[in-house]
């Protein structure tokens, strides 16, 4: 039986964990895209690609929405072009790793809203000496004066305060519509919503053979495949163990940005963001994330 256990936990992990792998070099190759297609320009591929390709699995075109339905949808696709529009907008100036981490104060505020555990407070302060570690001065890409961009930071925090939105909006439209449409709706308004402000920055220049493999790519590793992989996850492992997990997506990010940008942090930055993943983990010990992290698009 503990066997058997074990091997289901395993079939859970190992999905999960490359679900993470697999939005963190999407999210490489977006910000490698960033000369070409602007950051704007590449979350609109993103959106308006994954928008797509939910299309064509789910057929939305059969279903029977109504009122109250598009009423918690669209306020969900809302939140994700602005979540996903300030995080690629962050990233023009921000290393991969800091910003994943940074974004993560999204979960962990709707955690401590809802928690009633005093030793919550405790890792809440861990994370806030974690990004206000990442503010002092530090070597990024090899600079050993260097500070966040005041406007990334900016930018990253808006990306949080989305992220925490997107979880409240999409814990509404959940107890609504099944997850699948919630997802393909919300995408699609997202989509609505990102392809004219890239179109409006970009330009034509997004229907450019180059770029538009390069956005499908990102939109494909970024959204359809993390997502698939995470549905499997959410079947075999408990929400406690599902939150602890994704709390190393800001590690596995900082990996993938050295591996394909050639982003390197310095020791304080990557203490800051150990800070940050050992909050994420506490409060998901004590069960405070549970249903705060879902799936993103």
């Amino acid at each position: 039986m503990n066997e058997s256990r074990g091997l289901g936990l395993l079939g859970g992990l190992v999905p999960l964990i490359a679900a993470m792998a697999s939005v963190c070099i999407g999210n490489s190759f977006a910000k490698a895209l960033f000369p070409l297609a602007g950051a704007s320009g590449t979350n609109a591929l993103r959106l308006g690609l994954s928008a797509l390709l939910l299309i064509a699995l789910f057929r939305p075109w059969r279903w029977q929405i109504g009122r109250v339905g598009w009423v918690a949808v669209v306020p969900y696709g809302m939140t994700i072009a602005a979540m996903n529009l300030c995080f690629y907008m962050a990233l023009r100036t921000l290393p991969l790793g800091i910003a994943i981490a940074i974004e993560f104060l999204g979960p962990l505020s709707i955690a401590l809203m809802f928690s009633v555990r005093r030793a919550d407070y405790l890792w809440i302060a861990c994370a806030a000496l974690g990004v206000a570690s990442l503010t002092l001065p530090g070597a990024i890409s090899g600079s050993s004066h260097a500070a966040l961009d005041p406007v990334g930071l900016a930018f990253v925090l808006g990306a949080a305060l989305a992220w925490a939105l997107y979880i409240v909006a999409g814990k509404r439209a959940s107890e609504i519509l099944p997850a699948g449409q919630v997802v393909c709706l919300g995408t699609c308004v997202a989509a609505l919503i990102a392809v004219p402000v890239g179109v409006a920055s970009t330009g034509a220049r997004l229907i450019e053979p180059q770029i538009l493999a390069g956005g499908l790519v990102v939109a494909v590793l970024a959204s359809a495949i993390p997502f698939s992989l995470e549905m499997i996850a959410l079947k075999r492992l408990p929400r406690h163990v599902f939150g602890v997990v994704v709390s190393l997506e800001p590690a596995i990010g900082a990996l993938a940005a050295l591996a394909i940008l050639g982003e390197r942090l310095s020791l304080l930055q990557c203490l800051a963001i150990a800070a940050l993943i050992a909050a994420s983990v506490g409060i998901s010990r004590n069960h405070a994330l549970e249903d705060a992290v879902p799936p993103q698009v």
